[in-house]
This record gives structure tokens, C-alpha cells and sequence, in this order.
């Protein structure tokens, strides 16, 4: 029977292995017959479930190729539910006994915890104790009783320092690879290196959709092409998923976040219960949209079933993220306003309807400039199933495009590898500190072009992380590797003993981890611009983060205080959080604990030995220009800088692009800073001006 469609969609042909048709599985009696014995602290219930899953028929053949093979790449399509089983199955068959301990990697922090929580539940046990997580700034774990260990690919990237050949770890699963994030990659291009000294290691390689065969073929050391000397396989599961129709827009959409809110409301209104997802490109997108649906709903009248709207994104509190698993009630509508957070990472129970926008925010990097920022741009036709995906996980369900058919066919299969578009200086660190001195044989999965290494080199020597001959240089460049932060963030962290600012920079690195510190509601803009004012001053925005600090303390910590501010409370506390684990870290460092009592420009001289490559002047034309490449840039105008009279010298933290490349977090400097902290990467003056100069050094 045809399912009834809006006005103004134009019902389109799903693309190849887009999971419309409905799969049967078997599976829910085979618990006896395949000789497992269950645990038996949980209840009947959760035991069924888990036995209902896809996965569970291949429990043996899994178990038995994990045996004969090093690595065994899992094809698993969306609920099949090899996230939460097979870390449990290796427990149930003995990989964890010993004292070993069953790893898995997730590429995103709320997946981490979120599928921690879940088979926690299904073992019987307490969060934290048999079944753990570790993220950034967070550990719950217990070194002595946890056997299965979950974590962002980031958090192992890091233990891998304090152990370079994961000692503890019997089998290491990289969940949800086909992201290829930055870390994914590198981690890959290790374990191989580590199981020719660990052939007892084995690997378990993960994902939604995968190019199987060459992550098979990566991790193959069989020379002789022989089938039978093969170090890994390959298993497919089948998901359970239902018939998803899909609609495409009849004609392209003039305005997608407009539409968006159309849609919701369209499908609130005329379609049968069920919850909705909505996939926009970022955080600033999802806010909008929020804010838009919530006035839409405040204006219905009469309506038989309520709708609650919840925002997903990663810079999200953790409390707040989990607020789109909770059940609602009977009669109302749930509405997660997502980024692709919510494409493959999570999956949130009773998602019936999928709006998807079209786009993804991603980070590019442009080699030539050496500018890294966030680029919004269409989604890849891979992604688009996945998100029509969500919407067949309980019953049969529908996914709107707010493109057209014509226009899918035009994206790309798949998405860049973060590898191949990102600022290289992280994972270059990190690589010198594993002892990986030559990182251009590295063996990347997808290798990265020979200008981001450069750059990544060359800022890293500029930071005085390598010394002349490319090595990480002591101790400088070591402690910048084991701070979980961006190069030029962890210099700045390292170096303020130097400058007697410690607490201050302290503060102003953990502020600088919470996104959206100032909140700015649609019908009070206003009054939230006034109440940013109120903590703004003229050296820019890390002093005025400073203050919102500061602040938060002294009244206290006051939820109360900081909503009549129009401050993000919760981010203002992981704040908080953050600076007592970076001090913990620094103290370790044996950095010395000092304040600048209130020297501004002291803090300032700190910020620019980190943020030295980021610095740009204001140019006549009306816009700044980026010292080292002349590349064009403005201010955000979140920022507090955003004035008719614009200083002529900044640094900036990171750069946004949109409709223009906006620097953020932008403070001012002056220009002499630059020469006399960086004199080996800027000259300024004649060229006798310059030789005058670097005499006058070097006596």
C-alpha cells in the first residue's frame, strides 16, 4: 500500500543499498542450541533482546574467525547490534580473563558513554566497574576489575604513549570505522605496526558501511597471495531494519532551515505517531531551528499529541545529550534536532521520520594558506542513506530530502578522509612521540599530501615542539604530545610559568573548550548583547572569557545568576572541570603555579607564544590579512572585536567559514609582540631594518 505523500515532495527511487526492503531475521531461540551460557544477574527480558539481535547468529562463526585470524573486518548494516554484542561475546568466550581487557574505540565521546551505559545494563553490572569508559577529561573506570573498555579512538591514541604496544588489551575493536577520522587512521596504520610484535593481538574492525576489502587487504601480511596464509577476513551482518520511503524535494529549496521547520511542523500535523530526526550541518544551525520549532510549537492549539524539541550536537553537555534517550510520554512527539552526531555514532529508540537537510559541517584544511577551518558542505551520498536509515529501526518509516533526486545523484559516494583535509600538526606530534620519527613511510590508510605534512612540520618546529633534525625536542615537545589539546593551545598551557600567568591561561584554555559560552535567545537578543557587553573588554575575547570565569565563581556557581547573564551554565561547569584536570596535568609538569594579578598584557604576551601562526592585520581594504600567506579573513561577529573601529594587530583561535572566513576567540596584540617572541617566524621592517636585527640577536 502506497504511504500518502506531502504536497511538496516528489517521491524518488531509493539508491542502491539504501535498506528499503524489510529483513527477516532469525535468531530468537538459538541461545541453547549454540551452548551459551548468559549471565545470569540480568534479567530474561534483556537476554531475549539480545538474542533477538541479527548479530547473535554469527556468534560462533565470529568467535571461530577471531581464532584463526589476526583481524576480522565486521560489515554490520544499522541494528544489528554488533556495537553492544561483540565486546560481550569475547567476554562470555574468555578474552577477558587475566586481568586482559576488551577495547573498544568509538569516534565520538557521547557513543563512548551512551553504548558503555547500555551494555553495562544488558551485563548486570555497575557502570565503572566490569564495563567502563574513558574519554577526555573523564575516566570510569577501575584499572583492576574493568574487561570491557570503551573509548574515543583520541583517548587510546594517547594511553598509547603510556604503552606503546597495548600490553593489556586482548582484542582491540575500532567501532564505526567508515568515519575515517583522524585518530581512526592513524590508529589503524599502529595496530599494524604493533601486531608484528603482539601476534596474539587481535583486531576487529567495525562499521555501518565499509570498503571491507581494503582494510582487509591493509591489514593482510600474506606476500604470497595465497588464501590460506591470510591474516584477515571478512564477516557481513545483516541489520534489522524496515521498508523507509524516501521523498525528495519537487524543486531545490531557497531556504533549508526554513523548510526544515516546515517539514516538522507538516509532519506533526498529518502523519501517525512516531518521533522525528532532523540532520543539520552544525551547532548554530540546530539552535536556529530549536529556537523556530519551539515558537511553532507554543502557537498550536488543540493538538492531540504534544512535541518536545531537544537539541544533539557534540560541544552539548553530557547531560543535556542524553536527554534525547529518554522516553516521552503516549500522546507526545519527540524532535532531535541533530548534526551528523546522530548519523551512525548513536541510535535514539522510536526515530520513525528523518528530515535530512543536505549538509555537514566538516574541518578542511587548505595546505597552500595553511588555514584549517570549518567548511559547510553537501553531504556524500553514503551519509545520505545512513540518515535515511534511522528512520527504519522500529517500524516502517519515511525520510525527506530537502533536495531533489537529480541532486542526490550529483554528491559524492563518500566523504574525504579527515587525514586527506586536515592540519596535520596533532597527529605528527603525536606519531615523533610513539618514536615514529619518519612519519612520511607511515603506513597511512589514506596518505595525506606531502603540503600538510610540511606544514605540519613546520609549525611544529616554529612551536619549538622538533628541534633542527625533526625530532620531538626535549622536554618542550614531549609534554606539548601528552596534553590532550591543539599544539598551539598546549605551548601557550606549558610556557605561562614563563610569564608568571599560569592561572590565568589555565582558565582561559579550559574556556576555550566550551562552545557557546554566551547564549542569545530569539526574542531576547538584545538583552543578551547587553549582558555580553557587561563582561567584554577592548583586549578581546580570551580576557572577556576570563571574566565570564571569574565571575561564575564568585557568585558561586549560581544556575540562577548565570540564566539572568544569558550564560551556558552547564558548559560554564564543565569549564571548571576541565581547568582542575589541565592543572592536575601541569602540576605533574612541575609548571610553576602563578597569577598575573591583573597584568593584562602579560597574559596577552602568553596567548601570542602559542597563537603566534595565527596572527593577521587589518588591512584598508576592510578586512585582515593573515601575516604569513596575506590570506583575507574577518572577525566573527560573536566576537566582542566586532566593532566600527577594528584593532589593526590580532590572533584568533580558530577560523570559521560560512559565507566568509570568520576568525573566533580573537584577542588584540601589538605587532612588536610577534618579533620578539617569534623572531624565526616573522621579520618586520627594511631589509637592512631586519639585518640589524638579527645581529643584535645573535650578540
Amino acid at each position: 500500500m502506497a504511504l500518502p505523500t506531502p504536497k511538496f515532495w516528489k517521491p524518488g527511487t531509493a539508491a542502491p543499498g539504501e535498506g528499503l526492503k524489510e529483513e527477516r531475521t532469525g535468531g530468537e531461540s538459538q541461545g541453547e542450541s549454540q551452548g551459551v551460557v548468559f549471565n545470569p544477574n540480568v534479567s530474561l527480558s534483556i537476554e531475549q533482546q539480545r538474542q533477538r539481535l541479527p548479530v547473535f547468529k554469527h556468534r560462533n562463526h565470529i568467535l571461530y574467525l577471531l581464532e584463526k585470524y589476526r583481524t576480522l573486518v565486521v560489515v554490520g548494516e544499522t541494528g544489528s547490534g554488533k556495537s553492544t554484542q561483540l565486546p560481550q561475546y569475547l567476554t562470555e568466550a574468555g578474552w577477558a580473563v587475566e586481568g586482559r581487557v576488551i577495547g573498544v574505540t568509538q569516534p565520538r565521546r557521547v557513543a563512548a558513554v551512551t553504548v558503555a551505559q547500555r551494555v553495562a545494563e544488558e551485563r548486570g553490572a555497575l557502570l565503572g566497574h566490569e564495563v567502563g569508559y574513558a574519554i577526555r577529561f573523564e575516566d570510569c573506570t577501575d584499572p583492576e576489575a574493568t574487561k570491557i573498555k570503551f573509548m574515543t579512538d583520541g583517548f587510546l591514541l594517547r594511553e598509547m604513549m603510556r604503552d606503546p604496544l597495548l600490553s593489556r588489551y586482548s582484542v582491540l575493536m575500532l567501532d564505526e570505522a567508515h568515519e575515517r577520522t583522524l585518530f581512526t587512521d592513524i590508529i589503524v596504520g599502529l595496530l599494524k605496526k604493533i601486531q608484528r610484535k603482539r601476534p596474539e593481538l587481535r583486531i576487529i574492525v567495525a562499521s555501518a558501511t565499509l570498503d571491507a576489502e581494503s582494510f582487509r587487504d591493509f591489514f593482510n601480511q600474506n606476500k604470497s597471495k595465497d588464501p590460506k596464509n591470510d591474516t584477515a577476513a571478512i564477516l557481513t551482518v545483516e541489520g534489522r531494519t524496515y521498508p523507509v520511503d524516501i521523498f525528495y524535494s519537487a524543486s531545490p529549496v531557497p531556504d533549508y532551515l526554513k523548510s526544515m521547520v516546515e517539514t516538522i511542523m507538516k509532519i506533526h500535523k498529518t502523519e501517525p505517531s512516531g518521533d522525528i530526526l532532523a540532520f543539520l550541518p552544525g551547532q548554530e544551525e540546530v539552535e536556529r531551528v530549536l529556537r523556530m520549532v519551539i515558537d511553532q510549537i507554543r502557537a498550536l492549539q488543540d493538538s492531540s499529541m504534544k512535541m518536545l524539541a531537544l537539541p544533539m550536537y557534540g560541544s552539548l553537555p553530557a547531560q543535556d545529550q542524553m536527554r534525547v534517550f529518554d522516553r516521552v510520554g503516549k500522546n507526545t512527539r519527540k524532535v532531535v534536532i541533530a548534526t551528523n552526531i546522530a548519523e551512525t555514532s548513536i541510535t535514539i529508540n522510536g526515530i520513525v521520520y528523518v528530515i535530512d537537510g543536505g549538509f555537514v559541517r566538516i574541518k578542511a584544511f587548505n595546505s597552500k594558506t595553511g588555514i584549517e577551518g570549518l567548511v559547510t558542505v553537501p553531504v556524500s551520498q553514503a551519509s545520505a542513506q545512513q540518515r535515511s536509515g534511522r528512520a527504519g529501526r522500529v517500524r516502517s518509516g519515511k525520510a525527506y530530502r530537502l533536495y531533489t533526486e537529480e541532486a542526490f545523484r550529483k554528491l559524492p559516494k563518500t566523504t574525504v578522509p579527515e587525514m586527506q583535509r586536515s592540519d596535520l600538526g596533532t597527529p605528527i606530534l603525536q606519531l615523533k612521540c610513539l618514536g615514529i620519527d619518519n612519519v612520511l613511510r607511515f603506513p597511512f590508510l589514506s596518505p595525506p599530501s606531502s603540503k600538510a605534512m610540511v606544514r605540519g612540520l613546520e609549525l611544529l618546529y616554529a612551536l619549538g615542539a622538533l628541534n633542527d633534525h625533526a625530532r620531538l625536542a626535549e622536554p618542550l615537545g614531549v609534554r606539548m604530545a601528552e596534553l590532550p589539546l591543539r599544539p598551539m593551545l598546549a605551548k601557550m598551557l606549558l610556557v605561562s610559568g614563563d610569564y608568571n600567568c599560569s592561572e590565568e591561561i589555565l582558565t582561559i584554555a579550559a574556556m576555550l573548550q566550551v562552545q557557546n559560552v554566551f547564549l542569545s535567545p530569539s526574542n531576547q537578543k538584545n538583552a543578551a548583547e547587553r549582558a555580553k557587553r557587561r563582561f567584554g573588554v577592548k583586549e578581546g575575547d580570551h580576557l572577556t572569557l576570563l571574566n565570564v570565569h571569574d565571575a561564575f565563581l564568585k557568585y558561586k556557581k549560581n544556575s540562577r545568576w548565570c540564566w539572568e547573564n544569558f550564560l551556558n551554565y552547564k558548559g560554564l561547569c564543565r569549564a571548571v572541570t576541565v581547568r582542575e584536570q589541565l592543572k592536575k596535568i601541569l602540576k605533574k609538569f612541575k609548571v610553576k603555579m602563578t597569577s598575573s594579578e591583573g597584568d593584562a598584557d602579560t597574559v596577552l604576551r602568553c596567548i601570542v607564544s602559542g597563537f603566534f601562526p595565527n596572527a593577521a592585520h587589518y588591512h584598508p581594504s576592510g578586512e585582515y590579512r593573515t601575516i604569513r600567506d596575506n590570506y583575507p579573513l574577518h572577525i566573527h561577529p560573536s566576537s566582542v572585536l566586532y566593532t566600527e573601529r577594528p584593532p589593526k594587530w590580532v590572533v584568533y583561535n580558530e577560523v570559521l567559514q560560512t559565507s566568509k572566513d570568520y576568525m573566533r576567540d580573537v584577542t588584540e596584540i601589538d605587532k612588536s609582540w610577534l618579533y620578539e617572541i617569534a623572531p624565526h617566524y616573522y621579520q618586520f621592517g627594511t631589509d637592512n631594518e631586519i639585518a640589524a636585527k638579527k645581529q643584535k640577536t645573535e650578540r
